[in-house]
C-alpha cells in the first residue's frame, strides 16, 4: 500500500509517497529491498541514495514526481539500438543515485543533496511525452531504481496510452524489483564500468559488491525484458581487456549472443578530470574481443562516424544500419528485419520510426 504524507525536509513542506519494496524492522528501523544494497535504514535516517527516508518506521521516497530532468531523446542516446529504432523516447529523471561513480556525467543531479526539482505527476508526463511525439519514456540520466515508485506508477499509465518504458540503469536492482516492474519495463540498458572488475567497483563508484547486477541481469531475460549493454572502459584502473573478455562471455553465456553490447570512451568528468580520455584503440580493441567471444552486435560509443557505430550482419558481414552518433543516416534491413543479402533475422525489437 502507497500512501501520500507530508514531511518536512530542509525546511519545505513536500508531498511523499511511501515507499515499495522493504520492511519493518524491530525499533523503527527498515531494511530496504530495492537496490542490491539493501540498506538498513534507522528511523529518521535517509538511505545510501539520499531519496529515501525512514519515517517513525515506515520508508518514504522523497522524490516522487520531483524531476529534475526531463526532455525527449532519441532511442539511441540511451544506448538503444535494437530496440524501435530511429523513435524518440521522453527522458525523465529525479535526483539522487545508489552508486557514488567519481566518473559521473550526469553527477550535478545523480549526486546533488538536495531534493531539486519540479512537480510532474504521471497524469501529467504520460501526456506531455505524447504531445512531444515519443514513443516511449526512459527513465534515465540518474538511476531509475531510486525513484522507482514514480517509474513504476508512470509506466502503468504509459502502457494504457500505448507507450513502451525503457530503464538505464547501473543494474543494481533486487531480484524483486525486477520481478514488480517487468509487467512494464520493454527494455533497459544496463551500464557497467571497467569491464565489471569487483576492485574498480569499490574504487571508483563505492559499490560494495556487484554479484547483483548480475542477478538482475538475469533476472531480467528470465522476464523477456529487452537488453543492451554498455561498459564505460576507464583508463588507469578500469581498461583491462581481460576483464572485458570475461564480461563478454558472460554475456554470451547468460543473455546470449544476440545482445548488444556498446564499449564506451571514457572523457574526463567529475572527480575523475585529471584521467585522460580512453584511446580509441583501447575500444576498438575491446569490440574486436567481444566478437572474438561470440557475441553478433558490438558496438563503440562517444566515438561519433567511427564504423564500430554500425550494424553489420553476424552470417555475411554486410553493412545494415549506418549511424553518426545518434542519428540512422542509412538503414539497410528488408521490411521483415532481415539482412538483404543473406536473408538472415537480424535482432531488432520493433520496426524503424517513420
Amino acid at each position: 500500500m502507497r500512501n501520500n504524507v507530508i514531511v518536512m525536509y530542509g525546511g519545505v513542506v513536500l508531498p511523499e509517497r511511501e515507499a515499495m519494496l522493504y520492511e519493518r524492522l524491530p525499533g523503527d528501523m527498515v531494511r530496504c529491498n530495492l537496490c542490491g544494497r539493501r540498506c538498513v535504514i534507522p528511523e529518521g535516517v535517509i538511505g545510501f541514495c539520499r531519496v529515501r527516508k525512514n519515517m517513525g518506521g515506515r520508508l518514504v521516497s522523497l522524490v516522487y514526481g520531483r524531476v529534475c530532468s526531463a526532455n525527449p531523446d532519441p532511442i539511441e542516446k540511451k544506448p538503444l539500438f535494437h530496440f524501435h529504432p530511429g523513435s524518440y523516447v521522453f527522458s525523465v529523471a529525479t535526483v539522487g543515485c545508489n552508486f557514488r561513480c567519481r566518473f559521473c556525467d550526469n553527477w550535478s543531479i545523480s549526486q546533488e543533496e538536495h531534493l531539486i526539482g519540479s512537480d510532474l505527476p504521471p497524469s501529467k508526463l504520460v501526456p506531455l511525452a505524447k504531445r512531444s511525439n515519443c514513443r516511449g519514456i526512459s527513465y534515465t540520466y540518474t538511476e531509475p531504481t531510486i525513484f522507482f515508485e514514480y517509474a513504476y506508477d508512470t509506466a502503468r499509465l504509459a502502457y494504457e496510452k500505448g507507450l513502451f518504458n525503457t530503464f538505464v540503469t547501473n543494474g543494481y536492482m533486487t531480484p524483486e524489483a525486477v520481478e514488480t516492474i517487468a509487467p512494464y519495463l520493454d527494455a533497459a540498458t544496463v551500464d557497467f564500468k571497467g569491464g565489471g572488475d569487483p576492485d574498480f567497483y569499490k574504487k571508483f563508484s563505492a559499490v560494495p559488491h556487484v554479484e547483483p547486477i548480475y542477478a538482475s541481469l538475469k533476472e531480467m531475460k528470465k522476464h523477456h525484458i529487452h537488453i543492451e549493454i554498455t561498459n564505460l572502459i576507464v583508463p588507469e584502473g578500469g581498461d583491462s581487456m581481460e576483464r572485458i573478455r570475461e564480461l563478454s562471455s558472460w554475456i554470451r553465456k547468460n543473455l546470449g549472443p544476440d545482445t548488444p553490447t556498446h564499449f564506451l570512451r571514457f572523457l574526463p568528468s567529475y572527480e575523475a578530470i585529471d584521467l585522460p580520455p580512453t584511446p580509441t584503440r583501447d575500444v576498438e580493441r575491446a569490440r574486436e574481443i567481444a566478437l572474438e567471444e561470440g557475441l553478433h552486435y558490438v558496438y563503440v560509443g562517444n566515438i561519433p562516424g567511427h564504423k564500430g557505430e554500425n550494424t553489420y550482419c553476424p552470417n555475411c558481414h554486410e553493412t545494415l544500419v549506418e549511424r553518426w552518433g545518434f542519428s540512422i543516416i542509412r538503414w539497410g534491413l528488408t521490411p521483415d528485419m532481415r539482412c538483404p543479402k543473406c536473408r538472415s533475422e537480424i535482432a531488432i525489437a520493433g520496426k524503424l520510426a517513420s
